[in-house]
């Protein structure tokens, strides 16, 4: 072995032994990994977000002779079958029925890519089945779902985390360690930011209320406040108040970035927003849309308000994608932008860091190698009960309080 690196050492893995390179901590120092044995991955749901996310990350690895995807499900056959070519092995079996998948006690992996009301009973028969589990986000359509999750995952002592890739975007990651670092103190006010201005998506079942559970809250806004969450490392709500709104789903002629929306299909809002208090007296504003008559847009993105300094996502224009921290320091106030390109770093053989990428490195380490996740379900868990809570209290006009 011979160091690589920030400290990292390098191993021979399966295959052809091409060295991984992921992250370190999280503000981006990184080491090169090796994965030690070849995982057999099964895909559970072959839509947008498989194919859009899931699956050509994973390809890499697989093409690295890390994991072999074998199996896909889909209860539209002909998508897993497409998807087993495109993918798979060879011999890769296809099914519409996730349960038979499940029988094959040669699979390691499973991958649950499915509309949100189905997270919840996939991930714990995958994980009761001796599954390990990446399940998408969000956790589940309610805390009850999520919680039969997280306890699925404790009494079978298999993996569990979910799909919140944006926090390995490089931004995120470097602001996590300024927050770690203490450069704000204590962060006391935040707001989670998850503003699209027409940008509803019209595909699928995103306006299916019954199967996602809701809209934008709960399909970009869990994003947001995941983010937030995980900077100011806060799990602890005590009260929530929301609003939910439903003004903009009934109009034609949209100028929606995808075409207009079918006004009798679009059963969810277009727009909720939170006001969350935690348990140490802090508080958060999750404003969260598809459809909003505003200027002001900004998705996966934080404001950070801490008693030191603060911090936002956005970049020396003053728009999304970037990083800004403030603060005074020797009698000025100053502002701090930091250079967040690649530097010249390769990863997976020349190209650009993608935090979809990184997000199943982490994961295929911590069941090869038993590193730490990321996304922990425990936290995944407390985004939903939040984002849950925001819903109750717009329907019932009455704060939430959470034990």
């Amino acid at each position: 072995m011979r160091p690589v690196g920030t400290g990292g050492v390098e191993k021979r893995g399966p295959g052809n032994g091409t060295p991984l390179k992921m992250p370190g901590d999280p503000s981006g120092n990184r080491k090169e990994v090796f994965m030690e044995k070849k995982v057999r991955v099964g895909i559970i749901g072959c839509g947008g977000i498989a194919n859009g996310k899931h699956l050509p990350s994973i390809k890499k690895l697989a093409d690295q002779g890390i994991l072999e995807i074998v199996a896909f499900c889909d209860l539209i056959e002909e998508k897993a079958v497409k998807a087993a070519k495109e993918y798979g092995t060879p011999d890769a079996k296809v099914y519409t029925d996730y349960k038979e998948l499940l029988k094959d006690e040669s699979i390691e992996s499973i991958h649950v890519c499915t509309p949100n009301r189905s997270h919840s009973f996939i991930t714990v028969d995958a994980l009761h089945a001796g599954k390990n589990v990446i399940c998408e986000k969000p956790m589940a359509i309610n805390s009850a779902e999520a919680k039969k999750m997280l306890d699925a995952a404790k009494e079978t002592g298999k993996i569990l985390t979910i799909g919140y890739q944006n926090r390995q975007r490089p931004e995120c990651r470097y602001l996590k360690a300024t927050c770690e670092d203490g450069v704000l103190g204590e962060v006391y006010y935040a707001k989670a930011h998850a503003i699209r201005r027409r940008a509803v998506p019209t595909w699928g079942v995103f306006l299916n209320e019954y199967e996602q559970g809701g809209g934008p809250l709960i399909d970009i806004g869990t994003h947001a406040l995941d983010l937030t969450l995980w900077m100011m490392d806060n799990y602890k709500p005590k009260m929530v108040v929301g609003s939910v709104y439903k003004k903009l789903g009934d109009q034609t002629n949209t100028a929606n970035a995808w075409g207009d929306w079918d006004p009798k299909e679009y059963t969810v809002e277009d727009s909720a927003f939170g006001f969350i208090t935690m348990e140490n007296g802090a508080t958060i504003v999750l404003e969260s849309s598809w459809a909003l008559n505003t200027l002001d847009v900004e998705e996966a993105a934080t404001t950070l308000c801490g008693v030191l300094g603060g911090a936002d996502m956005k970049n020396a224009e003053g728009k999304p994608g970037g990083a800004r921290i403030n603060g005074v320091k020797h009698g000025r106030q100053f502002v701090e932008i930091p250079d967040l390109q690649a530097g010249g770093v390769a990863f997976y053989d020349g190209a650009s860091e993608n935090p979809a990428e990184i997000e199943q490195i982490i994961y295929y380490n911590a069941i090869t190698k038993g590193t730490e996740l990321c996304v922990k379900p425990e936290q995944a868990f407390v985004v939903t009960q939040i984002l849950e809570a925001i819903y109750e209290s717009a329907k019932t006009g009455k704060p939430v309080y959470l034990d």
